[in-house]
C-alpha cells in the first residue's frame, strides 16, 4: 500500500486545553483523541501525520506542543511533527522564537488568518516576524478565506524567502459550486514560487445533502474542478495532502475524504501521486523517512 503523510491532523483534548471555536459545532464539540484518528487512519494507508494546531488560546499554544510532543513520544505513534500555532502580530516574540525554532517536534507555524482582522497580515510587525519565523526553514500555512487569497499573495510576495503553505485550497465555495473569483486569485497566488497549496478541508466545505451515503462519486465529481485547478496552477511539485480530521466530520469524514481523493487521482501516474501522498509533504515539511 501506497503510504500517506496526512499534513493536516488536529487532535482535541478538551479535558488539558480549550477550544473555544469548537462550542458552535456540535459535531466537533468533544474529544479527538489520537487513538481514535489512528483507528480511521491506519487502515487508509496513512502512516504519519503532522499535527496542525488548533487554535487553542493564546496562552496555551505551547501547553499544546507539550501534548503533541507527549503523543508523539508513545511508541508506534503516528505523529511525525507539529505545526504550531504563533502570534506574528505581537511585537515581542523573541523568547517564544527562540524555544519554538529549537524544538525538533515544530515543523512549520500556523496563524489562522479568517479570525483576526484583515489588516492584521499586512502589518510590517507580521511580516518581519512571519520572516523570523521561517529563516530556518519552517514553512508557514496560509489559513485564509477565499475572499482573502489576495492577502495570501500580498504575504507571498512580501516575504520572498519564505516557504508558505496554503490551507484548504483557499477555502472555495464547495458546496455553492462557486469557482470565480476563487480560481483566478488561484492562479495569482501560484505564481510566486514560495507558495505551495495543501489539498485539505474540501469535503468540509461541501453540501453533504447532495452526497447520498456511500456515493463517493458523488463527492468527487463536486470536488474535481477545484482539485484539477489547483494541480493545474501549482503542478505536482508544490502540493501536499491533508486531512483536515476532525473537521472533515462536518459532512462525510476522512475514509469518504481518502476515497474520494483516490478517485481523483485515478489516471495519474504513481510518480505523481508519490508526490502528493508523501514526497512534497517530506521535503516542504522537512520529515525524515519513516525507519
Amino acid at each position: 500500500m501506497r503510504p500517506w503523510i496526512d499534513t493536516h491532523l488536529h487532535l482535541l483534548y478538551p479535558q488539558r486545553l480549550d477550544y473555544d471555536w469548537t462550542r458552535s459545532l456540535p459535531v466537533l464539540d468533544r474529544a479527538f483523541p489520537l487513538e481514535e484518528y489512528a483507528c480511521t487512519a491506519q487502515p487508509l494507508g496513512i502512516c504519519q501525520a503532522l499535527h496542525m494546531e488548533v487554535d487553542v488560546r493564546v496562552q496555551q499554544m505551547e501547553a499544546e506542543t507539550e501534548l503533541i510532543g507527549d503523543l508523539a513520544r508513545q511508541p508506534g505513534s503516528m505523529i511525525a511533527g507539529a505545526i504550531s500555532s504563533c502570534r506574528p502580530e505581537q511585537d515581542e516574540i523573541g523568547d517564544f522564537l527562540e524555544r519554538t525554532l529549537s524544538n525538533p517536534l515544530i515543523h512549520g507555524f500556523r496563524r489562522v488568518l479568517h479570525v483576526v482582522p484583515d489588516h492584521v497580515s499586512t502589518g510590517d510587525i507580521f511580516r518581519r516576524n512571519v520572516r523570523a519565523l521561517t529563516r530556518k526553514g519552517h514553512p508557514f500555512d496560509v489559513c485564509v478565506l477565499a475572499r482573502q487569497l489576495p492577502l495570501a499573495d500580498a504575504l507571498a510576495r512580501a516575504c520572498p524567502e519564505s516557504q508558505f503553505v496554503l490551507d484548504h485550497c483557499g477555502v472555495p465555495a464547495v458546496a455553492r459550486q462557486v469557482l470565480t473569483p476563487w480560481k483566478e486569485d488561484i492562479a495569482r497566488l501560484a505564481s510566486n514560487p514560495n507558495m505551495a497549496c495543501k489539498i485539505s478541508g474540501l469535503i468540509a466545505y461541501g453540501d453533504a445533502n447532495r452526497w447520498p451515503d456511500g456515493d463517493v462519486a458523488s463527492v468527487a465529481r463536486d470536488l474535481r474542478p477545484y482539485f484539477d485547478h489547483v494541480l493545474d496552477c501549482f503542478g505536482w511539485d508544490r502540493v501536499v495532502w491533508g486531512s483536515d480530521f476532525p473537521v472533515c466530520n462536518l459532512t462525510r469524514g476522512l475514509a469518504t475524504w481518502k476515497a474520494a481523493t483516490d478517485m481523483l487521482l485515478a489516471g495519474c501516474s504513481g510518480a505523481q501521486v508519490d508526490a502528493l501522498a508523501h514526497g512534497n509533504a517530506r521535503r516542504i515539511y522537512r520529515l525524515a523517512d519513516q525507519a
